[in-house]
């Protein structure tokens, strides 16, 4: 299993309520089906770089993972199937990255303390 790291746009008309249950809902789907998340990050509303789909904003989030490599495929195609979600993009995690994203953690750990 490799380490994994999801991210991906909502639409910016969603509540907030409805952006924390999409983001439930792949968090179930995934350990449901043999990942283990190692951490989850909502970025909250933020401004895009482009438009997308005629908006300027939408709800980042974050979700770091081990998994194996055909879930990512199957996460995906859910991402695409679903109207809520704008962009995604996983990237696999080598040991460099890895402890970047555990330096990132700890930062974000003390910063919310």
């Amino acid at each position: 299993m490799k380490n994994y790291e999801t991210v991906f746009i909502l639409n910016p008309a969603l509540s907030e309520e409805q952006v924390e249950k999409s983001v439930d809902k792949y968090e179930k789907y995934l350990k449901s089906n043999g990942a283990k998340i190692i951490s989850k990050e909502i970025w909250g509303l933020k401004k895009l770089a482009y438009t997308i789909e005629n908006k300027n904003s939408g709800f980042y989030n974050l979700i770091e993972y081990t998994a194996p490599a055909e879930l990512v495929s199957s996460i995906e195609l859910d991402f695409t199937r679903d109207e809520t979600v704008m962009r995604y993009l996983t990237v696999t995690l080598d040991k460099h990255a890895i402890a970047w994203a555990e330096k990132r953690r700890n930062r974000s750990t003390k910063k919310a303390s």
